[in-house]
């Protein structure tokens, strides 16, 4: 399977990761998180763990379990987490989140493993069962920059008892974390059926049985159904650009299953789509990989207008198509985008709709563009990079090192 990437990279990345990984034979690496379908962490486990076992590195992946109230409370401290709000965790939140916690303690083993990555906060309370001799890291894929402080004291109780945290830039890691901080971004497989190539008939078929019109400029945002992916200002930017252009806009989503909040926001965003047959709202199942990639390969313009966002794969996914990108000057979009290079950087809707504009426009830029956009995804957001990434972390932590590194700009 790792000779398949051979035409993505070249020959000595492939031998470095076999050099590095002969040093980690007979780790045992766990990896846990909260849903097994749905959302940029799962989707990257799906491909992460196999890729460490084919290296030797025996590596599974455990997910919790939760009903509905308890991952509206952790979809409350995940907001809560990227920004303050005038609600804070109340004393039931707590007391449904240790309880939860704890359930969880006797259903995933984690005594087997040299290595347990925690995976956002779902399941960070698991850090309780840390045995002597054991690492744990908890991979943060939130910005948590600039928490609501009650919420983050909470939060902070457990992280202190880590042995080091992964977050995506350097700009999310909150001031004064106690343990030894790595940067890691996250990464796309090129291989995955939401990534690989795809016959053209394929693509205009795709878009005739989901009712979108082949022949029309297509404006595509990605994201599950949430708030902080702003859909509503997506639709408002559309208006602003079909006054001049006729174009259609595409918002093609699903729920994630630790996302209560995700069927309430789509039955909102239907209702402002309104009586417009050129808007199409896809609430499209978690393994629709190849529907998403025919709309990204469909698209003239991909829009990713989040108001908080953690990374924003579907950045990558788009530009990775040869696709330019209006995302919003934030978070992880902006280590992906270079402004004017591969795509625009935009701080609000009106700026929104005058890029996309722009390039319904101009059909040269938006291949210029396009070309370096996925030059840059091939040299930055590829799993190889990423899988690299985590073997050093593995040998770091295991040989006792401390000093916290930048591993996207390591030699």
């Amino acid at each position: 399977m790792l000779e398949e990437y051979a035409r993505f990279t070249d020959s000595g990345t492939l031998r470095e990761l076999e050099l590095i990984a002969r040093k980690l034979r007979g780790v045992k690496v766990l990896h846990v998180n909260s849903t097994k379908v749905g959302g940029g962490v799962a989707e990257i486990l799906h491909r992460l763990v196999p890729l460490m076992n084919e290296l030797g590195i025996e590596c599974h992946w455990e997910v919790i379990r939760g009903d509905e109230n308890f991952f509206r409370v952790t979809k409350k401290i995940h907001n809560l987490l990227h920004m303050p709000d005038k609600v804070s965790l109340s004393y039931e939140d707590i007391l449904t989140y240790m309880r939860y916690t704890y359930e969880n303690l006797s259903r995933v083993d984690t005594d087997p493993y040299d290595i347990v990555f925690i995976h956002d906060p779902q399941p960070l309370g698991l850090i309780v069962k840390k045995r002597p001799g054991q690492r744990w890291v908890w991979r943060c894929h939130i910005d948590v920059s600039s928490p609501d402080e009650e919420t983050w004291r909470f939060v902070e109780t457990f992280v202190n008892g880590y042995d080091a945290a992964i977050f995506h830039i350097p700009e999310f890691v909150k001031d004064g974390v106690r343990v030894p901080t790595f940067i890691i971004p996250p990464s796309i497989d090129p291989l995955h059926d939401k990534n690989r190539e795809l016959e053209r008939d394929f693509v205009v078929s795709t878009l005739e049985r989901l009712g979108i019109d082949p022949g029309k400029p297509i404006v595509l945002q990605v994201s599950r159904f949430d708030r902080l992916k702003d859909p509503f200002g997506v639709i408002e930017a559309y208006r602003i650009v079909k006054r001049r252009m006729d174009c259609q806009l595409v918002l093609a989503g699903s729920f994630a299953s630790d996302d209560p909040e995700g069927e309430e926001v789509y039955r909102e965003v239907l209702k402002a789509k309104g009586e417009d047959p050129d808007i199409h709202v896809l609430n499209l199942p978690p393994d629709s990989h190849l529907e998403i990639n025919a709309l990204q390969r469909a698209a003239a313009v991909v829009v990713q207008k989040s108001i908080r966002e953690g990374f924003g794969l579907v950045v990558s996914e788009g530009m990775w198509k040869g696709k330019p990108v209006v995302g919003s000057n934030i978070g992880g979009i902006r280590r992906q985008i270079i402004h004017g290079i591969t795509g625009y950087l935009v701080n609000s809707t009106e700026g929104t709709a005058f890029r996309v504009k722009q390039l319904l426009a101009d059909g040269d830029l938006r291949r210029r563009l396009g070309e370096n956009a996925r030059e840059r995804v091939r040299h930055s957001f590829l799993i190889i990079r990423h899988l690299k990434d985590y073997l050093i972390v593995l040998l770091t932590l295991l040989e006792g090192r401390e000093k916290p590194v930048d591993l996207l700009h390591a030699p």
